[in-house]
């Protein structure tokens, strides 16, 4: 299952690498936290799902988190730079299934929103 977002926010590839890390994770998320101080790679997570590993990686166009344990394999990138719109900042986030039951889809619709929501103000 797959979920996208634009945000029309115009942002360089190089702002989301610098503005969006684990460190500032509280500051573009509220649904999930670090449970200590994380590295530039990786930190040890909670949120409603229970605690996992939420690993950090730059890609061509932004930055990409995995929850690492998840047996859905939740994860997202938040990119920019790519048509059709390339002033836009996308949030695309996936899991390893097709089907979930309807409370898992809600939460993460929930997830998006708040990052959604966060990245609107923190990128601004």
């Amino acid at each position: 299952m797959e979920y996208f977002r634009e945000l029309k926010i115009n942002k360089s590839e190089q702002d989301l690498h610098q503005q969006l890390t684990l460190a500032n994770l509280g500051k573009f998320c509220t649904e999930i936290f670090n449970l200590e101080d994380p590295s530039k790679t990786e930190s040890q997570i909670g949120g409603i799902w229970g605690e996992f590993t939420l690993s950090r990686s730059q890609i061509k166009g932004g930055v990409r988190f995995a929850l690492l344990e998840c047996p859905n394999a939740l994860c997202w990138t938040i990119t920019t730079g790519h048509p059709p719109n390339p002033e836009s900042v996308f949030i695309h986030l996936t899991i390893n299934r097709l089907e979930k039951e309807e409370e898992f889809i809600k939460e993460i619709i929930d997830l998006l929103d708040d990052l959604e929501l966060n990245l609107r103000g923190f990128l601004q």
